[in-house]
């Protein structure tokens, strides 16, 4: 995936921003799956950075435990630390602590999907997702799982609750990285906006035969989260519209309230 310029880590730094940290960050951000081993070479082209930073920067997080090298391969992965850092944030989140039980049960009752996910940068990452399907190789979504921001309906439903400013940018990322499909994908978004800001919701069917919908919460003290239903199998996006758009919100409302309460 190519690196907007606007987090381009070689910008210069302003007040207390450490730029050693905000590049070691910038490493550990290249590791994705399908990319679990990359050398220093590797490393430069995702990140920007020049090798002999990218040299600097692995050696460090070797020494502080957060990458392993693999001398055979002469390249770098993850550490176990970086999972325990994981650990730590889900098992700590008072958002989580919260939606948990009542995600699991909501999906449990319809037999349908529920995910929790926020925004990292131009991707949506899932806290939480409770999946029933009877086709579980359909789809699995698992804590941690990086999904495509403007394709989805979690992505666009943040969008809708995203300043103005940072809206903007992103769609103008959007629409240098997808070339010819920008136009159609540019009106879906558009009216996923508007319909999450007069109905609520979005939804959205990026996979073949999956629907989800999808509804911005405001955790106070907390970035924006949204909260998402979705379910696989032939029904049509209408169908499942009805079917969801009421559970979506009253969930969405319990759990803002539920957190307000906290």
């Amino acid at each position: 995936m190519e690196r907007p310029e606007a987090w381009s880590v070689e910008k210069p730094s302003s007040g207390d921003r450490n730029r050693s940290l905000e590049r070691g960050v910038e490493i550990l951000r290249a590791f994705r799956p399908g990319a679990d081993l990359l050398g220093n070479g590797e490393l430069a082209e995702r990140t920007g950075l020049s090798r002999a930073t990218v040299s600097r920067l692995t050696q460090t997080l070797v020494d502080g435990g957060l990458l392993e090298r693999d001398r055979s391969r002469r390249a770098y992965r993850l550490a176990a630390p970086i999972l325990s850092l994981a650990h730590a944030m889900r098992t700590g989140s008072p958002v989580l602590a919260v939606a948990g039980a009542l995600m699991r049960s909501e999906a449990e009752k319809r037999k349908i999907n529920v995910g929790l996910a926020v925004a990292d940068r131009d991707e949506m990452v899932y806290l939480e997702s409770v999946r029933y399907s009877r086709r579980v190789s359909w789809r699995n979504v698992v804590a941690g799982q990086r999904v495509p921001m403007e394709l989805t309906s979690l992505g666009r439903a943040w969008l809708a609750a995203a300043d103005e400013p940072v809206r903007k940018r992103l769609l103008a990322h959007f629409k240098a990285r997808r070339g010819r499909e920008w136009g159609e994908l540019s009106r879906e978004i558009a009216q996923a906006v508007a319909s999450v800001r007069d109905e609520g919701y979005c939804w959205a069917s990026w996979q073949p035969q999956v629907v989800a919908l999808a509804t911005p919460i405001f955790p106070h003290g907390h970035p924006v989260h949204v909260l998402n239903m979705s379910v696989a199998g032939d029904e049509t996006p209408q169908a499942v519209v009805e079917r969801l758009q009421e559970p979506l919100l009253a969930l969405a409302k319990q759990l803002q309230e539920r957190l307000a309460a906290a």
